[in-house]
């Protein structure tokens, strides 16, 4: 019988905290070299989801400058958690089933768990489902779910949102499921979907690593040669990076703000749930934008906001990071990043978005 996988025989979560809809990949060689993986991805002759970066093994000092960014916005994240959770109760359902988006979305429903049973003693359902860009979402991960929960409670749970692509990913997966494309992000810089704790583009810390913030995980992988037929999407566990997680001290250091931030959630989310939160898709302008500034006809290689530009400068080939003129310290372990792999920063006065990351094109 298929059945989630849970901590610790796979990932650093507690067995509660989520069930991963993966099937396991641990023993199996994925990783290749971020020029090898590029030139296959952007030569169209490999998909993105086939293979894995070489995992990053954070340095004492990145280290040190991710447990600086928790300590500054732990109350933030803590309050936009409240927000999220009580928007999805109150406007989806009262006991909604969390599809985290993995791996990505994994720790903020990790979250939204522990608000519900701290404000509400309701403990919600998680489960981690893969979504892969061209491919759509695990669509046997969700007939699982499906044949245990009712579709009307299903939300599905994102850090953050860029440009959009995977909140049109998953309104385009779910057209022949009788599932709402509920898409609920901590942050929703983009403008791409009407549930979300904050529209602001802020650090969410658990964007400045890997696996070793989101329970050893990686992310997810999508390839024929390696899964039959009706198996879940796979992932590995990197269970000798145990010495570097971090995982548990981002969950606990958010969660023990909750206590704190909790009248402010309750005076917040109300005034949110009113207001007119329709999606504008303000950030894909921009991105046109750059792209024809920097003459790259694929905007996929454009990836616009925080979260985004990390993710860039963690797994990909970096060719320019763009950071708005002013930006602070949510941008520092950008260019910490930055500087480490010699990708040349740039300031702009224009910018949407807090940071812009360029991926290299071929040609270039």
């Amino acid at each position: 019988m298929i059945a989630p996988l849970r901590g610790p025989a796979f990932g650093s979560y507690a067995c509660d905290e989520v069930g991963w809809l993966l099937t396991d990949l641990s023993a199996v060689p994925l990783e290749a070299s971020p020029d090898h993986r590029e030139r296959a991805i952007q030569a169209g002759t490999a998909h993105y989801a086939e293979s894995l970066p070489v995992e990053y093994r954070p340095t004492d000092e990145y280290v040190a400058l991710f447990r600086r960014a928790l300590a500054d916005t732990a109350d933030r994240l803590a309050h936009d958690v409240g927000v999220l959770t009580e928007l999805v109760r109150h406007l989806v359902s009262p006991r909604p089933v969390l599809l985290s988006l993995a791996r990505a979305g994994t720790p903020i429903a990790v979250l939204m768990r522990r608000w519900a049973l701290a404000t509400t003693g309701i403990d919600l359902p998680h489960y981690a489902v893969s979504i892969v860009r061209g491919r759509g979402i695990d669509t046997a991960a969700l007939r699982w779910v499906l044949d245990r929960h009712d579709a009307a409670d299903l939300v599905f749970v994102d850090g953050w949102t860029g440009k959009g692509a995977i909140a049109r990913e998953l309104t385009a997966a779910l057209a022949d499921f009788p599932v709402r494309p509920t898409l609920a992000v901590l942050t929703d810089p983009g403008s791409c979907t009407d549930v979300y704790g904050s529209r602001d583009d802020y650090l969410v810390p658990s964007a400045c690593l890997n696996s070793t913030v989101s329970g050893l995980v990686s992310r997810t992988v999508l390839n024929r040669l390696l899964l039959r037929p009706g198996e879940f999407h796979g992932a590995k566990f990197y269970a000798d990076l145990t010495d570097a997680d971090l995982s548990t001290v981002f969950l606990d250091t958010v969660s023990a703000r909750f206590a704190s931030v909790m009248a402010a959630v309750a005076r917040d989310w109300p005034e949110l749930a009113a207001a007119d939160r329709t999606p504008r898709w303000t950030g894909w302008p921009a991105v046109q934008r750059i792209g024809a500034e920097y003459h790259i006809s694929d905007l996929n290689l454009v990836k616009p906001g925080v979260g985004e530009t990390t993710r860039v400068l963690l797994r990909r080939v970096p060719w320019r990071v763009l950071i708005r003129a002013g930006a602070g310290r949510d941008v520092e372990h950008v260019r910490l990043l930055a500087a480490d792999r010699g990708v040349p920063v740039e300031e702009h006065s224009d910018l949407p978005y807090q940071c812009v990351g360029l991926i290299r094109p071929l040609n270039r």
